[in-house]
């Protein structure tokens, strides 16, 4: 079983930056792609932001391209978010996820897709 905590919520100004971080721990073989989502108040969860754990392959939302950046650590097992310029419809609790995948591009923004979730972190943007 495969766990996933995330870090780094908070609030802030709009204009601002924040870093979530996911650590995983547990059964991580087969886990190849990592993903964030987010759920605004009164909204579907939507993709982020997707990585592939051994390579380059990164895939963003369009309404966080240029502002967002998804990174590893493999050799801690950790999924970053780095968040610049952030707006208030950013307002929304952030979630990592994992799943095992053939491409990771492949219906990465479906939340369905995944098979492993965190509790969420609160990120609240101010206008």
């Amino acid at each position: 079983q495969l766990r996933l905590v995330e870090s780094g919520g908070g609030s802030v100004q709009a204009g601002g930056s924040l870093r979530l971080s996911c650590a995983a721990s547990g059964y991580t073989d087969g886990i190849n792609c990592m993903a964030w989502f987010r759920q605004p108040p009164g909204k579907e969860r939507e993709g982020v932001a997707n990585i592939h754990i051994r390579g380059s392959s990164r895939d963003y939302a369009d309404s966080v391209k240029g502002r967002f950046t998804i990174s590893l650590d493999n050799a801690k097992n950790m999924v970053y978010l780095q968040m610049n310029s952030l707006k208030p419809e950013d307002t929304a609790l952030y979630y990592c996820a994992a799943r095992s995948a053939w491409w990771c591009g492949t219906r990465w923004d479906e939340a369905r897709s995944y098979t492993y979730w965190g509790q969420g972190t609160q990120v609240t943007v101010s206008s």
